[in-house]
């Protein structure tokens, strides 16, 4: 995430809202604690749900991000 960002010249600082799946619910504190490491003060709104996901995978983000011109 944060190397797309950098494309776009945006940093973690302008992610105003993240939409995050976990396969296993039982996850979620584990990841709820490095999520914090990552957005330590003023965390953008974020979704957090349980879902079987489509790709081999444990978690996805999706995060969008603003920035004014």
């Amino acid at each position: 995430i944060q190397a797309s960002l950098k494309e776009a010249d945006c940093s973690l600082k302008d992610v105003v809202k993240n939409t995050i799946w976990l396969e296993q619910e039982r996850d979620f504190m584990g990841f709820n604690k490095v999520y914090a490491e990552f957005f330590p003060e003023d965390p953008p709104a974020r979704a957090t749900v349980g879902s079987t996901l489509m790709l081999d995978a444990r978690i996805e983000i999706e995060a969008l991000a603003y920035k004014p011109l």
